[in-house]
């Protein structure tokens, strides 16, 4: 299946490439896109250089910290727009291991419409992560399936595969959310309009070197819009519900 990787990156000196490198290992036919908001630390300068040097690799240079959702966004707008059979989504600070690629792609050849990658089946986990951490991210991961109503245990992990024909229909550009929350709405978004989504154990390995993303500020926005896509999606099936009584 023709496969194209999609990564946002932002401050990634250290990693990027020794991830590229690693992607072009684990799956030597797949297109690289990245999408690079102005590091100041020239990741789009080392990712260039090492495009040239590997092949079938292409980097987006923006404008400036435009946000994570962002990114996402005009990355699936600029891929979905060709013959791509496959998505996948990830980090390249190397939390998700470039050679469980493969494994994702495979589930999505067995009948899959989108693949989350999850730390929290059997056989996935965390390494490295305090334990703060390891709680906020399981209490906000079983609010989000509850309240959302998801058979996902994972709703915020960003290493994904989709099916190209699956993401385009859920219009990812009409997405708003710039942290975490984007990845929530695009399960929320599969789940209520049919598709297939499961789950495939990974195990995330906090970052080693370069900062991480997060912020109190993503935390907040996140369990905001989940709490309010609950009510309107509530409030949504009931009256569906009335009116099929009627």
């Amino acid at each position: 299946m023709r496969t194209v990787i999609v990564a946002p990156t932002y401050q990634e000196a250290d990693n990027i490439v020794r991830f590229l490198e690693a992607v072009r290992t684990s799956v030597p036919e797949a297109t690289v896109l990245l999408v690079d908001d102005n590091s100041p630390d020239g990741t789009g300068r080392l990712a260039e250089e090492t495009a040239a040097r590997l092949g079938n690799i292409e980097v987006l240079h923006r404008q400036g910290k435009l946000g994570l959702g962002s990114a996402y966004r005009e990355g699936f707008r600029l891929v979905l727009d060709r013959q791509f059979d496959v998505v996948v989504s990830m980090d390249v600070d190397f939390s998700h291991d470039p050679a469980a690629i493969p494994a994702l792609i495979g589930r999505i050849e067995a009948g899959a419409d989108a693949v989350v990658g999850s730390r929290y089946v059997p056989g996935g986990g965390t390494v490295r992560w305090p334990w703060h951490r390891r709680m906020l991210s399981r209490w906000g991961n079983r609010y989000t399936a509850a309240i959302l109503r998801l058979p996902v245990k994972d709703c915020t992990s960003g290493f994904r595969a989709y099916r190209s024909d699956a993401l385009r229909a859920i219009d990812p550009g009409s997405t708003r959310a710039e942290g975490y929350a984007m990845l929530t709405e695009f399960v929320r978004r599969l789940t209520r309009r049919g598709f297939t989504v499961v789950e495939h154990p990974i195990t995330f390995v906090d970052r080693e070197y370069g900062t991480s993303k997060m912020s109190g500020r993503i935390v907040a926005e996140s369990m905001l819009l989940v709490t309010a896509w609950g009510v309107r999606d509530a409030v949504h099936d009931l009256r569906t519900a009335w009116r099929a009584k009627r």
